[in-house]
């Protein structure tokens, strides 16, 4: 069963209602980067950038290990994986609420244009 009242996930969603740090997240899909590296496409200064990790370190979402002076930064996807099991609950929710739509539509459209017995042909 889903536990629709997940705090620990809003720091995950805090996390990803920013499209700077969703975009970092896509870039460490494809393997660790350094700070620099994350923070390159957005003309920002590592100072900004470091605050985007730090957000992504403490959702969970991002480890980073320090290797002399760079910093590497490595997608943890486990959270990403409990607010896929937390969305999936309303995915089945909307989904049904919408096949229920669709056979009233159905029914609604069959009834109309079946002739009623006083109607003539």
């Amino acid at each position: 069963m889903v536990e629709l009242d997940a705090p620990h996930l809003d720091p995950v969603f805090h996390a990803l209602g920013d499209r700077t740090r969703r975009r970092m997240l896509r870039e460490l899909a494809d393997g660790e980067r350094s700070v620099s590296q994350l923070a390159e496409p957005f003309a920002m200064s590592l100072a900004a950038a470091s605050k985007h990790i730090k957000v992504l370190e403490n959702a969970g979402l991002i480890r980073r290990e320090v290797r002399g002076r760079v910093h590497l930064c490595r997608l943890e996807p486990a959270p990403l994986a409990s607010v896929q099991e937390w969305l999936t609950f309303y995915e089945r929710f909307w989904t049904d609420r919408l096949s229920m739509l669709d056979r009233l539509l159905r029914d609604a459209d069959a009834s109309a244009s079946t002739p009623s017995k006083g109607d003539k042909p």
